[in-house]
């Protein structure tokens, strides 16, 4: 009963914790502005199941992918555990679903160890490819500090996740044998019964009991403070990949969102429509500059990045020594909803009149805008159908067409179009031809 109690304690603290950094970012992507989003139901469906949960785009680089697979179904199997473990702490049972499934339960926790054993050699492999073999788009600029160390935390509790699992099973598989209740039998476990064997079957029944028991605590404290860590890891993609990728755009990669202002400005130029009486006079406001003028779906993406730097590892420009990182610049956006959500929390500011005299510009230099071939190339790289190019569009929208910035050897161009219709400066009209 004791137990019990303070496992419903941590249960209970848990989830408090958790409730306030899932809510978190869920205001966080609030900032946004609503849009709505058209298309096929089936093929966003198709997206989700395909890209999201078949990891469909990892698999261009099929060595990494297939590691990375098994931590993944490693993941999703080992929640039928997990429900066992939490049904187990509530109810002061132990190995709740074993006396119902028989030879099943058996066969469902040795494909668990099965996995658990491939998902430690997948642990071990990527820790070495970060810190040993520094695969260079995990050493990038933007990657030092909080980045690389966050992700280096998670394989760490993979590890303590999977030891304290094989802990709780070769405990309890010799405190079977020996007939000790509650532990009742589960048959034969792969991996467990031959540690348990090497290592436990000398050992007194009192120590295995604790053993087994700080094994169990040990696996779910550690699933405990996963949940509480993720609204602010960068491993918070293991849940937001799923609706990112369903909120995905549809239309054709490349192809740029309307601006309405200016598709009116050109019909009535054209004649194709009468300018209204009353129209307001003031201009409006193109593009983007800070995470309010941004869509939900951008930030919902930021939060949905993976930091995998596929995208960066693809830049043209990146890769010819420009400052452009595309994975820096989703950061960024993520970056820039903590901070506003921060200061909004904290009562320094108040969404109706939000104003901290910064904006994206203090987070992604002209330079990095200005450095993009827009190529799609990240696009077609990121394995959840992010798009870091509509945020540059976006950012590069506002600075020429709000702010009349810009680089300087841009402008001839945009004269030339203002004036000439066309990319060059010419001399006649550029219809002349139609007349002779």
């Amino acid at each position: 009963m004791l137990q019990q109690l303070l496992f419903l304690s941590v249960l209970g603290l848990t989830l408090g914790i958790a409730y306030r950094g899932y809510r978190r970012v869920w205001q966080n992507i609030h900032l946004g502005k609503p849009e709505p989003f058209e298309g096929n139901r089936l093929e966003r469906w198709r997206n989700t199941l395909l890209v999201a949960f078949g990891q469909q785009k990892m698999f261009k680089n099929w060595l990494p992918a297939l590691f990375h697979l098994f931590i993944y179904v490693a993941f999703l199997i080992t929640q039928v555990e997990l429900i066992e473990i939490l049904i187990d702490g509530i109810t002061g049972k132990h190995r709740f679903f074993a006396p119902y499934l028989g030879g099943f339960y058996t066969f469902v926790i040795n494909f668990i160890e099965i996995l658990s054993v491939l998902a430690l050699v997948a642990t071990v492999v990527f820790l070495a490819r970060r810190n040993l073999l520094k695969v260079p788009r995990f050493w990038k600029p933007e990657m030092r500090g909080w980045p690389f160390r966050d992700a280096n935390y998670i394989l760490i509790g993979e590890i303590v996740l999977i030891f304290g699992i094989f802990t709780m099973n070769s405990a309890d598989g010799v405190l079977q044998t020996r007939g000790v209740d509650p532990y009742v039998p589960t048959g034969p476990l792969a991996i467990s019964q031959w540690l348990g064997t090497t290592f436990l079957s000398t050992l007194d029944t009192p120590l295995l009991i604790g053993i087994e028991r700080f094994g169990w605590w040990l696996h779910i404290l550690t699933v405990f403070s996963f949940l509480c860590y993720l609204p602010y890891s960068k491993h918070l993609h293991i849940l937001l990949a799923f609706p990112s990728t369903w909120y995905a755009p549809l239309r054709p990669k490349g192809q740029m969102t309307h601006m309405p202002e200016v598709q009116r400005e050109v019909r009535i130029l054209m004649g194709l429509e009468q300018p209204e009486a009353n129209a307001p006079t003031e201009l409006p406001v193109f593009g983007a500059n800070d995470v309010f003028s941004l869509s939900r779906g951008h930030i919902l993406q930021a939060y949905a990045c993976t930091e995998c730097g596929r995208c960066t590892a693809v830049c043209p420009a990146n890769i010819t020594g420009k400052k452009l990182s595309p994975r820096k610049i989703v950061m960024a956006v993520r970056d820039r909803a903590e901070e506003v959500g921060m200061n909004l929390a904290s009562g320094k500011q108040h969404l109706q009149n939000y104003n901290d005299g910064k904006s994206l510009f203090d987070y992604i230099s002209p330079e990095e805008l200005h450095a993009c071939t827009t190529c799609n190339a990240c696009v077609e790289a990121c394995p959840v159908l992010i798009n870091p190019m509509e945020i540059i569009l976006q950012m590069r929208r506002y600075e020429i067409l709000t702010q009349g910035a810009g680089p300087s050897d841009w402008l001839p161009l945009f004269n030339a179009l203002e004036n000439n219709g066309a990319a060059w400066a010419m001399s006649e009209p550029r219809d002349a031809w139609r007349k002779n």
